[in-house]
């Protein structure tokens, strides 16, 4: 009786540490899975709203947001849904280069103004939603302007044109 009592003791310690390895396994993975829920709200959580300016291109009106810092202009318009007819999004770089973008993590199809220090459009590309191919300036420019795609086509908007309400920022700091 008592050999089978010490083969029970044996068993227990057994199953005691199996459970409390179990107990451990558990732990990991509700840290894993708290990393991924935060994660998840983190990336998916509404972006911070960003000050706006009031744009003109001829007669049309753009309610631009406007991305000015390198947090924000990495940022862009990513995980974005959509976006509001004559609604945009300005970027504003510290230097004149020939800048370019990209549509990592944009959902949306988009058309981007390249506009020099004048506040006229250098060139205009169209751009496809999670591509990550580059779209470059032809030569340098200090904004972008994003908008829907084939926004500015629909309304004649063309290299040359002028893009007024820029001159505010063109000796702003950023």
């Amino acid at each position: 009786m008592r050999g089978t009592a010490l083969n029970w003791d044996r068993y227990s310690r057994i199953g005691q540490e199996a459970r409390s390895g179990c107990l451990r396994f558990s732990a990991i993975q509700g840290a894993a899975f708290a990393g991924l829920v935060l994660w998840t709200a983190l990336t998916c959580a509404q972006q911070p709203a960003l000050p706006t300016t009031k744009l003109n291109a001829g007669i049309h009106v753009i309610q631009a947001e406007v991305a000015s810092t390198v947090a924000t202009r990495a940022q862009g318009l990513m995980q974005r849904k959509s976006m509001a007819q004559g609604a945009g999004m300005l970027f504003l770089f510290d230097e004149s280069a020939a800048h370019c973008m990209w549509m990592k993590n944009t959902l949306i199809p988009l058309s981007v103004a390249f506009i020099d220090d004048r506040g006229q459009i250098v060139n205009i590309a169209d751009m496809q939603p999670l591509d990550e191919a580059t779209h470059c300036a032809l030569r340098p420019v200090r904004y972008a302007l994003e908008m829907n795609q084939g926004w500015f086509k629909k309304r004649g908007i063309s290299p040359g044109t002028l893009i007024q309400g820029l001159e505010r920022y063109s000796a702003a700091p950023r």
